[in-house]
């Protein structure tokens, strides 16, 4: 049974973890916004839907500029950075816990991430039926005491629309495998620390070696050992932000690995930076 997992005070429904901001409604109070900093390690979902204007969000390290009928959408466990910048934009900014979406009646492929893609472009039809069904939302927020069931139905509008978006490139050009991917996915999220051979996560697909090698290139560009260094490394790095104290050693074996020096190399390697480095850099 999920959790909540939404910070505290910040629900806009009294039985839903939930929260809608757009340029009129929503918005905390400065007081509320310092106590969650600069940056956090997502404990929810998030969205944002730009109409008009253009907006631009950090995820794990990367800039991501968001435009006219794009949507941005980040998933918990990602560190997330406020942006330096005002929007200049019409938008709709959006976020619930794992226990909002179980309550919903189906599930949403696209919140695995399978092709590694953090932003939806729309076209201008499906951008204004996204955009009326946030207004819904907004609409339905601002009364603290409206039926969840009312709000649950026009989430899952809403996020099956997303999915359909998400998945309509993939669909054109790489419609084979996805499944498995999706499972390579998961279970590379159930087990990262423990570090799972290749030839363990085919077994458990029902693949070859060959063929999983085949579909992780096909779906995310890179072989699924560099899928699951890529996927510690971005770990490294929230763990390193949520606990500055964490010396390399620890860190280390936190993740699964039994030498803390390779580890060091690793990093490097991946990021260019060596973890002192970083941890420099987040102490600016």
């Amino acid at each position: 049974m999920p959790i909540n997992t939404f910070p505290e005070n910040l629900s806009q429904n009294k039985r839903l973890s939930i929260r809608i901001v757009s340029p009129e409604f929503g918005h905390v109070s400065p007081a509320l916004a310092d106590q969650y900093g600069s940056s956090q390690r997502l404990p929810y979902y998030f969205f944002l839907f730009v109409m008009h204007g253009n907006s631009q969000e950090v995820i794990d390290g990367e800039t991501i500029e968001v435009n006219k009928h794009e949507l941005f959408f980040a998933l918990p466990h990602q560190l997330r950075q406020l942006p330096v910048t005002v929007h200049t934009a019409d938008y709709y900014k959006l976020g619930f816990d794992d226990e909002c979406l179980s309550r919903l009646p189906r599930k949403f492929p696209f919140l695995l991430n399978p092709l590694n893609q953090q932003k939806i472009s729309f076209p201008p039809d499906a951008a204004l039926r996204v955009w009326n069904t946030f207004k819904i939302l907004n609409d339905l927020l601002r009364t603290a005491d409206n039926d969840p069931e009312l709000i649950l139905a026009y989430l899952n509008s809403l996020l099956t629309e997303i999915n359909s978006a998400y998945f309509v490139l993939h669909k054109k050009h790489t419609p084979e495998g996805l499944d498995k991917f999706l499972g390579f996915k998961l279970f590379v999220e159930d087990n990262l620390t423990e570090q799972p051979a290749i030839t363990e996560i085919a077994e458990k697909l029902a693949l070859s070696t060959d063929r999983l090698y085949k579909i992780v290139k096909q779906h995310s560009g890179v072989s699924p050992k560099e899928f699951i260094t890529d996927r510690l490394i971005i770990e490294a790095r929230r763990r390193m932000y949520n606990n500055q104290s964490t010396s390399v050693k620890e860190l280390a074996y936190e993740l699964g690995f039994n030498d803390p020096g390779y580890f060091s190399r690793l990093f490097k390697k991946v990021t260019g930076k060596t973890i002192a480095g970083f941890y420099q850099d987040l102490s600016l």
